[in-house]
């Protein structure tokens, strides 16, 4: 024998009539097979024509039979009514005066004997045999329906005894001849139009999913052509109201979503390295000069511009981080009891050595379940944003209200007006030109306020000073105990 030699993926064994190649030739087979009836179309017309026609076939042929059964008593029921009516006259007549009636037959009474004891017919219509349609005596004498070699005659038997003490048995035959046939009429019927039935709910369910499916494979390919540089584009909404409508609206929902994101990521991109540029550029330029001009390279130069510089960048680095955490995952927390008023004290004071305004603190004791080092730089961004703008005041209010811990920060600076007050918690907005470099500000502090705070369950809101001009920033954590009043 031969070997066989594989020469490759598309040309199988250089060998003909080798099983390689008729393994090759099958598992393409099944290959196009899969591919034909993977489609849903395929599979559900498969499965509607299936269903419809174990239906139809367990339905008429269940039908079939109880129709059977119901005319066959029907007949046996004729057949006892007769036979004990020629009974009731043998009790008291002879067979031969037995009436004519009696043994007349039809389509449901196919023949009426009279037998004696010793199995001879002494009486009998005249579509019924000589013999007995049944052995008379026999084991079933007494009264009932029994059985014939003749599969078309049901035999209904009735045992009586005459005045004179003679016995006779009454055999009635009921023909269910025209029952079978008709029967055999509807099951040839039942199998022609099961099949046709069965492949035409298969192919109206084919249709039905193949315009189903157009939708889909719309929003499909238009989902496929959407870039990560175009997302702009949206799906088609058909003008039905169905599930196929809804998938395209929740669709256009999420790519609105992802649009959104993507611009506030490129955004986020790019106010970073604006804000990361300026002090770089600061650094470098004085690294430039202590290089081309080393006697220029004093302590002050270090603490007037490297210094700042890398601390500013330090802290622009440490809010980047700690947004793109809360983004990716949210916020860690580490929830402890914590005197809120402690903490605003502690700010407070720093915030005086810090400036020259004058700094009022209005502290009642409150506790809260909160992560201390996230409420410690909330107060501080808050106090640090109200010193940057305030012309001689701020004033830190801890407070509770009901189940609320209150912290607000009022300064007096120019305010915020009310249309910009939900803005100034995004991140990199700047309102005006003062929030510049120079003053301290990168646009992430507020932002990390709101993010903060949400991350604690509370919420955060800008409103004007009563009394004149300036802002206050209200801050609200749920308690856990009620103010200690005793402290």
């Amino acid at each position: 024998m031969g070997r066989c030699v594989w020469v490759g993926p598309a040309d199988g064994c250089a060998r003909a009539g080798c099983p390689v190649n008729r393994r090759v030739a099958l598992a393409g087979l099944v290959g196009r097979w899969r591919g034909w009836f993977g489609g849903i179309a395929v599979r559900s017309a498969l499965v509607a024509g299936a269903v419809v026609l174990a239906g139809l076939v367990i339905v008429g042929s269940a039908a079939t039979v109880l129709v059977y059964q119901t005319m066959c008593a029907d007949v046996d029921s004729a057949a006892q009514a007769r036979a004990q009516a020629v009974a009731d006259v043998l009790r008291k007549e002879p067979p031969d005066e037995v009436e004519s009636v009696l043994l007349h037959t039809d389509h449901r009474i196919v023949a009426v004997q009279i037998a004696d004891a010793t199995g001879t017919v002494v009486q009998r219509s005249d579509s019924a045999p000589q013999t007995p349609l049944i052995p008379v005596p026999h084991k079933g004498s007494r009264d009932g329906v029994l059985a014939t070699d003749d599969d078309d005659v049901r035999v209904s038997t009735t045992t009586v005894t005459s005045r004179k003490g003679q016995q006779y048995t009454v055999l009635v035959g009921g023909g269910i001849e025209s029952i079978e046939q008709m029967m055999g009429t509807a099951g040839q019927m039942l199998a022609i139009t099961a099949p046709i039935v069965a492949v035409v709910a298969a192919v109206v369910t084919y249709l039905l999913v193949r315009r189903s499916l157009r939708s889909v494979e719309a929003i499909r390919s238009r989902v496929s052509a959407i870039s990560a540089f175009d997302l702009g584009e949206r799906v088609p909404v058909g003008n039905r109201s169905d599930e196929i409508s809804a998938l395209a609206v929740t669709m256009n929902d999420m790519l609105a979503r992802i649009e959104a994101g993507h611009a506030a990521q490129r955004r986020f991109v790019g106010d970073a390295s604006h804000e990361l540029r300026s002090p770089l550029a600061t650094v470098v330029s004085a690294l430039e000069i202590g290089v081309t001009h080393p006697d220029l390279f004093d302590r002050t130069l270090l603490t007037s511009a490297l210094l700042p510089e890398a601390r500013r960048m330090q802290t622009l680095v440490e809010n980047l981080l700690l947004l793109a955490r809360a983004d990716e995952r949210g916020l860690p927390l580490r929830r402890i009891e914590t005197d809120l008023d402690d903490l605003a004290s502690a700010e407070a004071a720093r915030l005086k050595r810090e400036t020259t305004l004058r700094i009022v603190s209005d502290l009642s004791a409150v506790k809260a379940s909160v992560d201390p080092d996230g409420f410690v730089r909330v107060l501080r961004n808050l106090a640090d944003n109200a010193a940057r703008y305030a012309t001689s005041e701020v004033i830190i209010v801890v407070h509770a209200k009901g189940d609320t811990a209150v912290v607000q920060v009022i300064d007096d600076g120019p305010g915020i007006p009310a249309a910009a007050r939900d803005k100034v918690f995004e991140r990199f907005v700047r309102l005006d030109a003062d929030r510049s470099r120079r003053g301290g500000g990168t646009g992430l502090g507020l932002a990390i306020v709101a993010e903060i705070v949400a991350a604690h369950g509370g919420s955060v809101g800008i409103d004007d000073r009563e009394g004149g001009t300036g802002t206050v920033v209200t801050v609200q954590f749920p308690v856990v105990d009620s103010p200690d009043s005793s402290r």
